[in-house]
């Protein structure tokens, strides 16, 4: 693509994981024309320069054919915040921005979805599948064949083995395991350090102590 034809990019948040996109994007030399976020964002020298927003409401002020958007909210277990915000710019019209970092290893051979973000560090093998919107974490590992449904977050330094796969609003913690061939199940949550040897259901939890599960 043209660099002509890359739209600038409006940042929704401003927290700590809107100042590792932020991070991201002005290394690949991308125009974040503001960031959007109710809070002080002055003591993050990532946004020095960018224009501060203050409502959601302001995003609306820019064309939806002229700008792109990139959810900047950090993923909680069991938070439907972002899908929610998407769903409010989407109904608008916007459209999402995918963000993989340059140190990211993703393969050609691997499918990303719009909104994705991947970051630095992270790995993703040939014939995964990465859903829209989903968030994977630095050095996050989702190895051959894994599929990914929209919503996920795979924290920092979690590793997929082949052939898992994840439904929706499923939260894998940091330095999780997922042996091969695991199904997650929709709104599934696994404690950080968790190592999960058995199948999800819907709203369950794995807990890194024992491999306890819960359902919600």
């Amino acid at each position: 693509m043209s660099s002509s034809l890359i739209k600038p990019l409006l940042i929704i948040g401003g927290g700590g994981h809107a100042s590792v996109l932020v991070d991201i994007l002005r290394a690949q030399g991308r125009e974040v024309l503001a960031v959007v976020c109710p809070d002080d964002i002055s003591m993050r020298r990532v946004f020095s320069g960018i224009r501060h927003l203050t409502k959601d409401d302001d995003v609306l002020a820019f064309s939806p054919d002229d700008v792109l958007l990139v959810n900047g909210i950090g993923m909680l277990p069991a938070s439907g915040l972002k899908r929610t915000l998407n769903q409010y710019y989407l109904s608008h019209h916007y459209q999402f921005e995918t963000v993989i970092a340059e140190s990211a290893q993703v393969s050609p051979f691997a499918n990303v979805e719009v909104g994705a973000q991947i970051f630095a560090g992270a790995i993703v093998q040939a014939g995964a599948q990465i859903g829209a919107h989903s968030v994977i974490n630095s050095g996050a590992v989702i190895e051959h064949d894994c599929s990914i449904g929209h919503y996920n977050h795979i924290a920092p330094r979690a590793t997929l083995c082949g052939q898992v796969i994840t439904q929706d609003d499923v939260y894998v913690g940091a330095g999780a395991t997922v042996i091969q061939s695991i199904m997650l199940a929709k709104n599934a949550i696994v404690g950080a350090g968790a190592i999960v040897t058995k199948h999800l259901s819907v709203n369950q939890i794995c807990y890194p102590s024992r491999a306890t599960i819960k359902t919600l």
